[in-house]
């Protein structure tokens, strides 16, 4: 018997654990109206956000449960350099799923998460405690 099918199935099961992300996410405002970047609805790929010498940056605010700025599905460059800058009304914690990157929150206080976007495939952004989807990377 074959010792690779354990191996891919654990493979499988990883990748499949990494994409769903947390338990209680609902996208149900990534694809909220932005005056300073283009909407999206969920499942569309959003404008290609600025790449600077520096990478990419993204900035997300969300005001009154509404997110706007870089949200539904971002493409990134594998490998980019990510600066990612969220500002919200409520307290709460920004997490990027595959990532392992969080940031606490305070009320009307940026939070910046950095990192370099080296793990391909496609990772939501949420806040924690209240489920809400900021944005979907498609690294790759």
């Amino acid at each position: 018997m074959s010792r690779r099918l354990p191996v891919a199935f654990a493979a499988a099961a990883t990748a499949l654990v990494v994409l769903t992300g947390c338990a209680g996410t609902a996208p149900s405002d990534a694809g909220a109206p932005s005056s300073s970047a283009p909407s999206t609805t969920p499942g569309t790929t959003a404008a290609a956000a600025p790449s600077t010498a520096a990478g990419r940056v993204l900035e997300v605010r969300v005001s009154g449960g509404q997110v706007t700025g870089d949200t539904g599905r971002v493409p990134v460059a594998l490998g980019e350099e990510v600066t990612l800058t969220v500002t919200s009304d409520v307290a709460d914690e920004v997490h990027v799923h595959g990532y392992a990157r969080e940031a606490a929150l305070a009320p009307g206080t940026p939070a910046t998460v950095r990192f370099p976007a080296d793990i391909p495939g496609v990772f939501e952004v949420e806040l924690h405690e209240t489920g809400t989807v900021l944005l979907s990377l498609q690294v790759g």
